[in-house]
Protein backbone atom coordinates (compact mmCIF):
# COMPACT_ATOMS: atom_id res chain seq x y z
CA UNK A 1 0.00 0.00 0.00
CA UNK A 2 1.25 3.76 -0.82
CA UNK A 3 2.10 5.94 1.77
CA UNK A 4 0.34 8.96 -0.25
CA UNK A 5 -2.98 7.21 -0.27
CA UNK A 6 -2.92 7.07 -4.04
CA UNK A 7 -3.19 4.42 -6.69
CA UNK A 8 -0.44 2.07 -7.08
CA UNK A 9 0.64 -0.68 -9.98
CA UNK A 10 1.43 -3.83 -7.72
CA UNK A 11 3.92 -6.07 -9.33
CA UNK A 12 2.21 -8.84 -10.14
CA UNK A 13 -0.29 -6.72 -12.35
CA UNK A 14 2.23 -6.05 -14.40
CA UNK A 15 4.36 -9.95 -14.27
CA UNK A 16 0.48 -10.83 -15.75
CA UNK A 17 0.11 -8.10 -17.97
CA UNK A 18 -2.63 -6.44 -16.79
CA UNK A 19 -0.77 -2.96 -17.35
CA UNK A 20 1.06 -2.16 -19.86
CA UNK A 21 4.79 -0.90 -18.72
CA UNK A 22 4.77 1.76 -21.25
CA UNK A 23 1.62 3.63 -19.82
CA UNK A 24 1.79 3.02 -16.17
CA UNK A 25 -1.01 4.93 -14.30
CA UNK A 26 0.33 8.62 -13.02
CA UNK A 27 0.67 8.28 -9.00
CA UNK A 28 -1.46 11.18 -7.97
CA UNK A 29 -1.94 11.20 -4.77
CA UNK A 30 -5.64 11.88 -3.49
CA UNK A 31 -5.04 15.61 -1.77
CA UNK A 32 -3.76 16.53 -5.91
CA UNK A 33 -7.08 14.65 -7.24
CA UNK A 34 -9.06 16.66 -4.78
CA UNK A 35 -7.70 19.68 -5.92
CA UNK A 36 -8.53 19.07 -9.48
CA UNK A 37 -11.75 17.71 -8.72
CA UNK A 38 -12.61 21.05 -6.78
CA UNK A 39 -11.01 23.99 -8.90
CA UNK A 40 -10.82 22.74 -12.37
CA UNK A 41 -14.73 21.44 -12.91
CA UNK A 42 -16.04 25.21 -13.46
CA UNK A 43 -13.40 28.43 -14.13
CA UNK A 44 -12.02 30.07 -11.17
CA UNK A 45 -10.17 33.19 -10.41
CA UNK A 46 -7.25 33.44 -8.16
CA UNK A 47 -6.89 37.24 -7.13
CA UNK A 48 -3.19 37.76 -6.50
CA UNK A 49 -1.09 40.77 -5.76
CA UNK A 50 1.41 41.80 -7.75
CA UNK A 51 4.27 39.69 -5.41
CA UNK A 52 1.96 36.79 -4.95
CA UNK A 53 1.61 36.70 -8.88
CA UNK A 54 5.74 37.06 -8.86
CA UNK A 55 6.24 33.96 -6.46
CA UNK A 56 3.73 31.76 -8.27
CA UNK A 57 5.45 32.85 -11.75
CA UNK A 58 9.12 31.84 -10.20
CA UNK A 59 7.34 28.36 -8.77
CA UNK A 60 6.27 27.48 -11.94
CA UNK A 61 9.64 28.46 -13.85
CA UNK A 62 11.75 26.53 -11.39
CA UNK A 63 9.61 23.23 -11.38
CA UNK A 64 9.44 23.66 -15.27
CA UNK A 65 13.21 23.70 -14.82
CA UNK A 66 13.81 21.06 -12.15
CA UNK A 67 11.35 18.76 -14.76
CA UNK A 68 13.71 19.40 -17.30
CA UNK A 69 16.98 18.37 -15.37
CA UNK A 70 15.35 15.01 -14.07
CA UNK A 71 13.74 13.68 -17.34
CA UNK A 72 16.91 14.99 -18.92
CA UNK A 73 19.20 12.47 -17.53
CA UNK A 74 19.32 8.67 -17.68
CA UNK A 75 15.51 7.31 -15.58
CA UNK A 76 16.03 4.07 -13.10
CA UNK A 77 15.05 0.50 -15.20
CA UNK A 78 11.74 -0.46 -14.33
CA UNK A 79 12.79 -3.90 -13.16
CA UNK A 80 15.36 -5.12 -10.81
CA UNK A 81 15.72 -8.84 -10.68
CA UNK A 82 12.20 -10.26 -10.82
CA UNK A 83 10.53 -7.25 -8.67
CA UNK A 84 9.69 -3.74 -10.00
CA UNK A 85 12.74 -1.29 -9.13
CA UNK A 86 11.61 1.16 -6.02
CA UNK A 87 14.17 3.55 -7.35
CA UNK A 88 11.74 3.48 -10.61
CA UNK A 89 8.86 3.49 -8.80
CA UNK A 90 10.04 6.84 -6.75
CA UNK A 91 11.41 8.55 -9.57
CA UNK A 92 7.47 8.24 -11.38
CA UNK A 93 6.02 9.25 -8.33
CA UNK A 94 8.31 12.40 -7.66
CA UNK A 95 7.70 13.04 -11.38
CA UNK A 96 4.06 12.84 -10.97
CA UNK A 97 4.20 15.16 -8.30
CA UNK A 98 5.45 17.92 -10.39
CA UNK A 99 3.82 17.48 -13.54
CA UNK A 100 1.03 18.00 -11.10
CA UNK A 101 1.85 20.84 -9.29
CA UNK A 102 2.87 22.09 -12.97
CA UNK A 103 -0.96 21.76 -14.07
CA UNK A 104 -2.21 23.36 -10.63
CA UNK A 105 0.46 26.41 -11.25
CA UNK A 106 -0.94 27.05 -15.43
CA UNK A 107 -4.22 26.80 -14.13
CA UNK A 108 -3.90 29.16 -11.27
CA UNK A 109 -1.40 31.65 -14.37
CA UNK A 110 -4.34 31.35 -16.42
CA UNK A 111 -6.97 32.41 -14.14
CA UNK A 112 -5.03 34.70 -12.03
CA UNK A 113 -6.77 38.29 -11.60
CA UNK A 114 -3.99 40.79 -10.32
CA UNK A 115 -5.89 42.83 -7.08
CA UNK A 116 -5.73 46.52 -8.04
CA UNK A 117 -5.74 49.54 -6.39
CA UNK A 118 -9.50 51.47 -6.80
CA UNK A 119 -8.83 54.04 -8.49
CA UNK A 120 -11.46 56.51 -7.76
CA UNK A 121 -11.65 58.30 -4.13
CA UNK A 122 -15.18 57.26 -3.45
CA UNK A 123 -14.08 53.55 -4.31
CA UNK A 124 -11.33 53.50 -1.91
CA UNK A 125 -13.45 53.98 0.94
CA UNK A 126 -14.95 50.64 0.48
CA UNK A 127 -13.36 47.54 1.76
CA UNK A 128 -12.41 45.49 -1.27
CA UNK A 129 -9.51 43.21 -2.29
CA UNK A 130 -6.24 44.30 -1.12
CA UNK A 131 -8.03 46.85 1.63
CA UNK A 132 -5.77 47.25 4.62
CA UNK A 133 -8.00 47.58 7.51
CA UNK A 134 -8.38 48.75 10.96
CA UNK A 135 -10.80 46.50 12.88
CA UNK A 136 -12.42 46.79 16.57
CA UNK A 137 -12.77 43.42 18.12
CA UNK A 138 -13.57 42.89 21.79
CA UNK A 139 -12.12 46.75 22.62
CA UNK A 140 -8.89 45.76 20.70
CA UNK A 141 -7.73 47.07 17.52
CA UNK A 142 -6.59 44.21 14.85
CA UNK A 143 -5.49 44.90 11.32
CA UNK A 144 -5.74 42.70 8.56
CA UNK A 145 -5.35 42.60 4.52
CA UNK A 146 -7.66 41.12 2.71
CA UNK A 147 -6.46 38.87 0.18
CA UNK A 148 -7.01 36.13 -2.39
CA UNK A 149 -7.26 32.46 -1.17
CA UNK A 150 -3.56 31.86 -2.53
CA UNK A 151 -1.88 34.30 -0.01
CA UNK A 152 -4.56 34.09 2.72
CA UNK A 153 -2.39 34.09 6.45
CA UNK A 154 -3.80 34.87 9.45
CA UNK A 155 -0.60 34.56 11.29
CA UNK A 156 0.88 37.78 9.17
CA UNK A 157 -2.72 39.24 9.23
CA UNK A 158 -3.60 38.45 5.88
CA UNK A 159 -7.39 37.23 5.50
CA UNK A 160 -8.95 35.55 2.24
CA UNK A 161 -11.94 36.94 0.61
CA UNK A 162 -13.55 33.70 1.04
CA UNK A 163 -13.12 33.27 4.92
CA UNK A 164 -16.31 34.03 7.16
CA UNK A 165 -14.87 37.33 8.29
CA UNK A 166 -13.58 38.10 4.56
CA UNK A 167 -16.66 37.75 2.91
CA UNK A 168 -18.46 39.40 5.22
CA UNK A 169 -16.36 42.68 5.16
CA UNK A 170 -16.35 42.83 1.62
CA UNK A 171 -18.22 46.02 0.08
CA UNK A 172 -18.38 47.43 3.73
CA UNK A 173 -17.36 51.37 4.84
CA UNK A 174 -15.56 52.52 8.04
CA UNK A 175 -17.87 52.80 10.87
CA UNK A 176 -19.98 49.85 9.52
CA UNK A 177 -20.45 47.07 12.08
CA UNK A 178 -20.70 43.44 11.41
CA UNK A 179 -21.46 40.42 12.97
CA UNK A 180 -19.71 36.95 11.66
CA UNK A 181 -20.90 33.94 13.69
CA UNK A 182 -18.23 31.66 12.79
CA UNK A 183 -17.97 29.37 15.53
CA UNK A 184 -18.27 32.22 18.06
CA UNK A 185 -20.09 35.17 17.20
CA UNK A 186 -17.93 38.58 17.10
CA UNK A 187 -18.73 42.21 16.19
CA UNK A 188 -16.18 43.83 14.31
CA UNK A 189 -16.44 47.70 13.99
CA UNK A 190 -14.42 49.01 10.75
CA UNK A 191 -12.08 51.89 12.00
CA UNK A 192 -10.11 52.89 8.61
CA UNK A 193 -9.57 51.53 5.21
CA UNK A 194 -6.28 52.17 3.32
CA UNK A 195 -5.00 50.89 -0.06
CA UNK A 196 -1.16 50.26 -0.65
CA UNK A 197 0.72 49.66 -3.74
CA UNK A 198 2.27 46.22 -3.40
Amino acid sequence: MCLFNCCFVRPNDLLRGLFNTKSLPKIIPSTQRDFFKNNMVGEKKFYLTKDGLERIKREYKDLKNLKLSKTKGESPKIWHSEDLNPEYLSFQEDLSFLETRIAELEYILKNAELIKIPSSREKQNIVGLGAKILVQVDEQNDEFEIVGTLEANPAIGKISNESPVGRVLLGRRVGDEVVVSSPIKTIYRIKKIKYQSS
